[in-house]
């Protein structure tokens, strides 16, 4: 039997705006990471700019998808041999930005995602909402999919990519105080009602920028499989790089359901 999808999920506090010290603690937790014998690192929403860093300082260090952020990225993953699932501004041709999460692995692009749900006013004013389903790609041996923190409150979300044969959901996130219930019972429902595992990455602490907003993060980066089952469960506050395995038999629903009576 082949070994099951290992995942790194890190928790870590935001760096808003230090773009090269970001690349610099993920080289190193990557390193990590590929001691644990991970197959894939999930970082939070945004990881190599920060989130909540302002119109402005959003639209500045916005790039293309295969642009100096991703060359940086895709040295790592040839280094240590583990795939990285990383959050970014990505710009777009039209000039809106929007925010995007890429999967690089052994120095190449595989998959990507823009986030479809905008949370308030604070995603709204900055970025450019997906209109493009969900999809599912290949990835060591697996059908994988991508979505970002918001994205993962809505069945639907989760669901398309379920129903697209994904078996294992990446989610960058940047879960605020007091929304904590997102980790400890939504990403768990999402997990057990589509059978799937879904790694949820948060920030921890405060994340505090000239121009940009002061939030303050619940933490409690998960990972919960296909039945359900919480495999990793981080603080509250704290760094933590949670290592799981994507096991566990799923519960029927896919396969029962009806979508022709809703």
């Amino acid at each position: 039997m082949a070994r099951p999808l290992r995942i790194a999920a890190w928790q870590c506090p935001s760096l808003p705006g230090d773009v090269g010290a970001n690349l610099a603690r993920l080289a190193e937790t990557a390193e990590r990471a590929a001691a644990s014998g991970a197959d894939v690192l999930v970082t939070p929403e945004m990881y190599v700019t920060g989130y909540d860093i302002g119109i402005e300082r959003t639209r500045e260090l916005a790039e293309a998808p295969d642009g100096p952020i991703f060359e940086a990225i895709a040295g790592i993953t040839r280094r240590t041999g583990v795939a990285i699932a990383y959050g970014y501004p990505e710009r777009l041709d039209d000039g809106g930005i929007a925010n995007a999460a890429q999967l690089v692995d052994d120095g190449r692009a595989i998959g990507a995602h823009r986030k479809a749900h905008l949370f308030g006013g604070l995603d709204g004013e900055r970025f450019t909402p997906a209109d493009a389903r969900p999809a599912a790609f290949h990835f060591r041996g697996l059908r994988v999919g991508m979505l970002i923190c918001y994205d993962v409150e809505f069945p639907e979300a989760v669901r398309a990519l379920a129903a697209g044969g994904a078996e294992v959901v990446l989610a960058p996130t940047a879960n605020m105080v007091p929304y904590a219930l997102v980790s400890t019972v939504l990403v768990r429902a999402r997990a057990l009602e589509n059978g799937v595992t879904v790694a949820y990455a948060n920030y921890c602490g405060t994340e505090s920028i000239e121009g940009g907003g002061d939030q303050v993060y619940a933490g409690l980066s998960t990972v919960c499989g296909p039945d359900g089952a919480v495999l990793a469960l981080a603080a509250a506050d704290g760094e933590e790089l949670l290592i799981a395995d994507a096991v566990g038999d799923p519960l029927p629903y896919l396969r029962d359901r009806r979508p022709e009576l809703y």
